[in-house]
């Protein structure tokens, strides 16, 4: 569980942060003011840039924590640049790194109890990482790579799958 959890998320992460200073470059290399990046979406009820880099941070380190049997570190939204949200990104980098396989394998089947909207879902280990976990951060992250590429980022498919 921790292999299939932790890296991947690591990476997915690591990623966004190179995707993110593309989106920083790109902004001052053709003098555009970085918050129209920052607050551009892909349709009016869409998240912004912003909250989609938020949303995926506190998805994987909640997501692992709760996997881990732990409550993860709390983050306010207060991010208005991209050098602000690329340290979000670290942070949450440095809280996945604390954790261990001792503290996430065998997770598969623990019941995990997730409280949204009102409600409150109810999932396996296992079908909380693959159904909810991986799938929203990569959603988010891909929505921010979607964002700023259709604003002329210069981004390609190397850069949200990363290096082999």
């Amino acid at each position: 569980m921790y292999e299939a959890a932790v890296p991947p998320l690591a990476r997915s992460l690591r990623n966004l942060s190179g995707i993110l200073r593309k989106g920083a470059a790109h902004a001052e290399a053709r003098g555009i003011e970085p918050a129209v990046l920052l607050q551009a979406r892909l349709y009016p009820d869409m998240f912004p840039l912003v909250r989609q880099v938020q949303i995926a941070t506190d998805i994987a380190r909640r997501g692992a924590a709760r996997l881990a049997g732990a409550e993860g570190p709390a983050m306010e939204d207060t991010e208005t640049g991209f050098d602000e949200l690329i340290e979000r990104i670290e942070k949450t980098l440095a809280y996945l790194d604390t954790l261990s396989p001792g503290q996430i394998d065998g997770s598969e089947t623990r019941e995990i109890d997730l409280p949204i909207r009102g409600e409150t879902l109810r999932f396996s280990g296992q079908t909380f990482l693959l159904v909810f976990v991986l799938p929203n951060v990569y959603f988010h992250v891909t929505t921010a790579y979607d964002i700023l590429r259709h604003n002329g980022v210069e981004l390609g498919k190397r850069d949200y799958l990363g290096e082999p």
